[in-house]
């Protein structure tokens, strides 16, 4: 079977972590190659995510690395298991592997926790304002190719009608609340929305009221839990791009950076207030 030409962020990841594996354990690729029966071409192929790895071998590599965290190496095979295609496959041609990427990180999430100082979180957008977001950029997208992004952005809505719904916290700016992407009626309507989500039992939201004092370093990001903690992954987005971190000393400032910010923001029934009383001024 020939390499994968374009290997998601997931399957990405579960290379690097059987890379991080055999470092660690000091041992080359070329040696690592040789214990599959197999060229060091391989071991690169597998560590790049360019080519599947079965659970059965992922196991064999982690015990030949003499790997101990059983958590990690269980939670490995279970993503060197996975078959299925998601729905976010139907817009793989449509939409560029980033939009796919998060799709899928937020599929397999346990929890996510999200800082958003300039817009409404993406998860929280109603398709109005997803839209007008969209349609005003500083390169503007033509309405056809607006039209899978706002579909796509609604499906990702997908997360929260699951059987045991995943546990979401928004950290939220007022300037968020206040910034003009919209025409009046919208921005009331979405309002409204975060409103009634942040009643929904796994939704907290919490807003950053101007007057709270922040770190400088304060940006928007999503904080993506995995079934182990080695395995989460930190989602950076902007204008012209987004990018995963998954570095442990990154994951451990991003930690810290949520902790900081949640204790600068208000409570869940004063942040409805906020938001009551922001839609009444539109």
């Amino acid at each position: 079977m020939p390499p994968r030409s374009y290997p998601t962020a997931r399957q990405r990841r579960l290379g690097a972590e059987l890379r991080k594996l055999r470092e660690r354990a000091g041992m080359s690729g070329s040696t690592a190659a040789a214990f599959l029966g197999g060229e060091r071409a391989q071991i690169s192929h597998i560590e790049s995510g360019r080519y599947g790895v079965s659970a059965e071998r992922v196991r064999r590599l982690a015990a030949h690395y003499s790997a101990t965290d059983k958590h990690l190496v269980d939670a490995l095979a279970s993503m060197a298991e996975e078959r299925t295609k998601g729905w976010w496959e139907a817009y793989r041609g449509v939409l560029s592997p980033g939009f796919l990427d998060l799709a899928e990180l937020e599929h397999h999430a346990t929890s996510l926790r999200q800082i958003e100082m300039l817009h409404i979180p993406g998860l929280l957008q109603i398709r109005e304002y997803a839209r007008e977001l969209m349609l005003g950029g500083i390169a503007a997208l033509p309405p056809a190719e607006a039209g899978p992004r706002v579909e796509h952005r609604m499906a990702r809505r997908g997360v929260f009608d699951r059987p045991v719904p995943m546990e979401y916290e928004a950290l939220v700016h007022e300037a968020a609340l206040r910034m003009r992407y919209c025409a009046g009626g919208v921005v009331r309507e979405q309002l409204d929305f975060m409103h009634e989500v942040s009643q929904w039992p796994s939704v907290t939201l919490r807003i950053i009221p101007f007057e709270a004092q922040i770190t400088g370093s304060v940006h928007s990001a999503m904080y993506v839990g995995a079934t182990i903690p080695q395995l989460d992954t930190v989602q950076l987005d902007s204008a012209f791009g987004s990018g995963f971190l998954d570095a442990e000393a990154q994951l451990a400032r991003y930690r810290l950076l949520f902790d900081s910010v949640r204790a600068a923001a208000l409570d869940p029934d004063a942040s409805r207030a906020v938001l009551r009383r922001i839609a009444r001024e539109r």
